[in-house]
């Protein structure tokens, strides 16, 4: 991976214009990680139609294949053969899943293998030049070059829409492959059935057992011009054939099924003729795909829907308007923007229906039904900014979230949930904290007293992740549970949230007895060398312990250097347990200057050296709101340059613009707030702690009508330290602004300068 370039300053001010678009680089991602995908969608949408660029199993001789982890999105930078373009992907996941449907226009021979890599020819796959790659907002076109075909691709919230222009040929082929998938492995797919229900319409479904354990996708495919003759493969092992062996099913014959199977269908073209498809998804059924393609896509107008689809984004970009010193800083921003809108998803069909986490059909009732809650990630700083840019949305998926509460058998929101499936990835019950945080800020389109009880029952499920432990010993012990310090912190922050719900809801009751649980983080702080430590059943402390190492060491996706400092809620209470301003100085500032030997992270595949300053991890989430902590001792400054030297030094406008996992939108929406001057170390307050804003101007229009106005004077690459800040005309000495002040309509002036404001 090259390392993030520092961004360079040119003397000019840029102007944002009305087609915003053209500021978002969608293949901006890492590229040995390769996490975010460049393709077709809509915001929020359900089909996130992309290139796949390999086919790596998820395991090799039996176990994990560590080179996937490349492949978490489909699409690496860096690949130079495309195998088709599949319509679900997840971006910037750590884990992964979905690819599904994946689609590949050739010519020729017909071959029905993927091929490799180094081999294309001997498959499907082609190769493609990024020289003729475009890539944008709900937006996609490349050349297949070894088919001589140009590929198009842009989608609705339910449809994708492809446009293939091949030369003139006897023969053209479309493969279906319904065995390609993202981690995929041998047995991954359970069951897939096709019907072909005339010469312009194919129906059918698939179900998979991996991440998502029991997911079933529906899909109707329609293409505008009938195929001469179609067949299938079937790779299926199985013995028995039951009486079907009576047919031929390989060659024109109307019903597909098995577990593994790839179709085909024949077209005869002349030079330049275009082939479209339009594929619908549906949680449903396939009449549910059939009406999600008939009422988002009834024609055949590609560029009518590119454009609709395109000014949809424009619509969501268009609620934050800047300057910036730079067309790169520019570029970073939209694009960070473009990517805190992909998810979470739609997940529902257009009249309402979806399936439940039961397993049963759901109506969804004045609201939108969403999915993918990668809530170990994003409650941090992505559905805050949701409170501020998208209230209703984010009602909507606390909506979606209370059903998850309904129809789960544990009696628990969701963990990390996608496609009507629990997966429990990570750690923490952290829905509860995007629901407090929408409750303290008055964002509330919910039963708030019903989510307070869900909140308070899936605190109390004794038998999740070393729950039962924290509730009787205040802390999970490491010899009975994994990761156990940063489960008993994670748990004292989510505890504090509901007692934060249960204040603004005024039920002192739940607010005394979550207070007091909030507190359990000082049970795992180890006075004698300063740091939280893993704690044993017996109550000692484990003898052998790093500070330094993640692995085996009590922690996940951070050393116990940052992960000593994960109390966000209480940081007087941490600062006087480190031992007070002077040490918790001298603690934050050798975070930022120690050196952190590869040893330490050699071993984590989502973690290089690009996502590390010193000892500071800034390409993992658990460390985020440390650089603001200077402001609690008086120290301001260092935040401020803190904060303006991880802007510039981690991301950029690059396709290696990232220093780890975007985190289904996470990384990017802390460059969104930092970028604008303030960021919510604790969810679930009204607070947003001040830092140093990288915009020269910005507007930010609320659903409420009301604007935020922001102004820094002085901005350069160097006056990264703050001297004054007006509030709505007044100088604001405050280390934080507060939520509601934000959306009654404000006016912030910064006014910046080169030396610290001590």
């Amino acid at each position: 991976m090259k390392k993030a370039l520092l961004l360079l300053v040119i003397p000019v001010i840029i102007h944002t214009q009305t087609n915003l678009i053209q500021y978002v680089k969608p293949l901006t991602g890492t590229q040995r990680m390769g996490h975010t995908f460049p393709g077709a969608t809509v915001p929020f949408g359900a089909v996130q139609l992309s290139p796949d660029t390999d086919t790596l199993s998820y395991e090799k001789n039996g176990k994990y294949q560590k080179e996937v982890y490349q492949y978490c999105a489909g699409y690496q930078y860096e690949d130079s053969t495309i195998v088709g373009f599949s319509h679900t992907h997840f971006s910037g996941t750590g884990h992964s899943d979905l690819g599904d449907f994946l689609i590949i226009p050739t010519t020729g021979h017909l071959q029905l293998n993927p091929g490799t890599a180094n081999n294309p020819e001997n498959g499907y796959r082609s190769r493609y030049s990024h020289a003729n790659e475009i890539a944008e907002p709900a937006y996609y076109k490349v050349k297949l070059d070894d088919h001589n075909i140009i590929a198009e691709l842009t989608a609705s919230t339910r449809v994708g829409f492809h446009r293939y222009t091949f030369p003139a040929i006897d023969t053209a082929h479309i493969i279906l492959d319904l065995m390609h998938g993202i981690y995929n492995y041998d047995g991954k797919v359970v069951w897939t059935f096709v019907r072909v229900e005339n010469d312009t319409l194919v129906t059918g479904f698939r179900q998979t057992n991996g991440w998502g354990r029991t997911r079933t996708v529906y899909f109707a495919m329609a293409f505008n011009k009938p195929f001469m003759s179609y067949g299938h493969a079937k790779y299926d092992t199985s013995v028995y054939r039951g009486f079907w062996r009576k047919f031929d099913e390989r060659k024109n014959f109307p019903e597909m099924a098995g577990k593994n199977i790839r179709a085909y269908f024949n077209f005869p073209v002349t030079q330049n003729e275009q082939i479209n498809i339009k594929f619908a998804l549906s949680p449903v059924s396939t009449a549910g795909a059939m009406k999600n393609l008939t009422d988002e896509i009834p024609d055949w107008n590609f560029d009518r829907v590119k454009k609709e689809s395109q000014q949809l984004w424009n619509n969501e970009l268009e609620k934050i308007s800047i300057e910036m010193l730079s067309k790169k800083d520019l570029e970073t921003f939209y694009t960070s923007l473009y990517h805190t809108f992909l998810g979470p998803t739609v997940y529902m069909d257009v009249d309402g229906q979806y399936k439940g986490i039961d397993q049963n059909i759901h109506q969804a009732d004045g609201f939108t039904n969403y999915t993918t809650f990668s809530l170990w990630d994003t409650y941090r700083a992505l559905h805050p900014l949701f409170n501020l840019l998208q209230p209703k949305r984010n009602g909507d998926m606390i909506r979606s979230m209370l059903a998850h509460y309904d129809q789960s058998v544990h009696n628990m929101l969701p963990v990390w949930s996608h496609y009507a499936n629990e997966n429990w990835c990570m750690i923490g019950y952290h829905s509860v904290s995007v629901i407090a945080d929408a409750v303290v800020k008055g964002n509330m389109p919910f039963d708030a007293i019903k989510a307070l009880k869900a909140s308070v029952s899936t605190a109390n499920q004794r038998y999740y992740d070393g729950l039962g432990y924290y509730l009787d010993k205040g802390f999970v012990p490491d010899d009975m549970n994994s990761s156990s310090v940063s489960k008993t912190l994670e748990y004292a922050y989510d505890d504090w949230a509901i007692a934060q719900m249960a204040l603004k809801l005024e039920d002192a009751n739940i607010y005394e007895e979550f207070m007091k649980r909030s507190e359990n983080f000082i049970n795992v702080f180890d006075p004698s060398i300063g740091f939280m430590r893993p704690k044993l059943n017996n109550g000692t402390f484990r003898k052998n312990f790093s500070t330094l190492e993640t692995d085996g060491q009590g922690f996940i996706e951070g050393n116990s250097w940052n992960y000593s400092l994960y109390v966000p809620h209480n940081v007087p209470g941490l600062i006087q347990l480190i031992g007070g301003k002077k040490r918790f100085s001298q603690y934050l500032d050798s975070l930022f200057t120690m050196h952190l030997s590869e040893e330490y992270f050699a071993h984590n595949e989502d973690i290089t050296r690009e996502g590390i300053i010193g000892n500071y991890v800034h390409g993992n989430e658990p460390s985020h709101h440390v650089p603001y902590f200077y402001n609690w001792i008086g120290e301001s400054w260092k935040t401020q340059e803190k904060i303006r030297m991880i802007l510039n030094a981690k991301y950029s406008n690059t396709p290696d613009g990232l220093s780890g996992n975007d985190d289904c939108g996470q990384m990017s929406a802390w460059y969104i707030f930092s970028s604008l001057g303030f960021y919510p170390v604790a969810p679930g307050s009204e607070q947003y702690s001040i830092g140093s804003p990288l915009v020269k101007s910005a507007k930010i229009t609320l659903e409420n009508g009301k604007t935020i106005s922001l102004n820094v004077k002085n901005q350069s690459a160097k006056n990264v330290y703050v001297q004054k800040i007006l509030l709505n005309g007044k100088e604001w000495k405050e280390k934080y602004f507060i939520h509601s002040d934000l959306m009654n309509g404000a006016s912030i002036i910064f006014e910046m300068g080169a030396k610290p404001k001590k």
